[in-house]
């Protein structure tokens, strides 16, 4: 590669391995903690075997179309309302937001907290409309 190419275009290049970076850990993270990432099957698979459906969104995302029967704590709350959860911690638990950043961060307070198989939904709320599985607005 042409070393004047590098150096006109350092920004470029730099952008480029962040991006690769970033993409790589999105892969490799979610085991690095311990979380396993749930797509869409796996999470319609937990759903229709009553795993705790644990919505993190703030509310008016959550107002706006949730997973049926989800439990819904905004991950600015979830570390103060963990006894609500305690009955779920030797139960699957999956944990859902937006697009799947902000539950990430949630699954890492449930797994630190004692809750033995946690999953990201991988894609958040955002997948499971694209599926066309159900929301509810109850």
């Amino acid at each position: 590669m042409d070393i004047q190419f590098l150096q006109d275009n350092w920004m470029l290049v730099a952008l480029a391995l962040i991006s690769g970076v970033m993409l790589a850990w999105s892969f490799v993270g979610g085991s690095l903690s311990g979380v396993e990432q749930a797509d869409t099957l796996k999470a319609t698979r937990l759903f229709n075997d009553d795993a705790l459906v644990l919505d993190v969104r703030e509310d008016k995302e959550y107002a706006a179309g949730h997973i049926p029967k989800a439990k819904h704590i905004p991950l600015g709350q979830l570390q103060s309302r963990l006894n609500e959860l305690d009955k779920h911690k030797n139960k699957p638990v999956l944990v859902t937001c937006r697009s799947g950043n902000r539950s990430a961060h949630a699954c890492r307070i449930l797994k630190k907290a004692g809750f033995e198989t946690v999953y990201n939904q991988a894609g958040g709320i955002l997948a499971w409309e694209r599926a066309n599985l159900p929301v509810t607005k109850k």
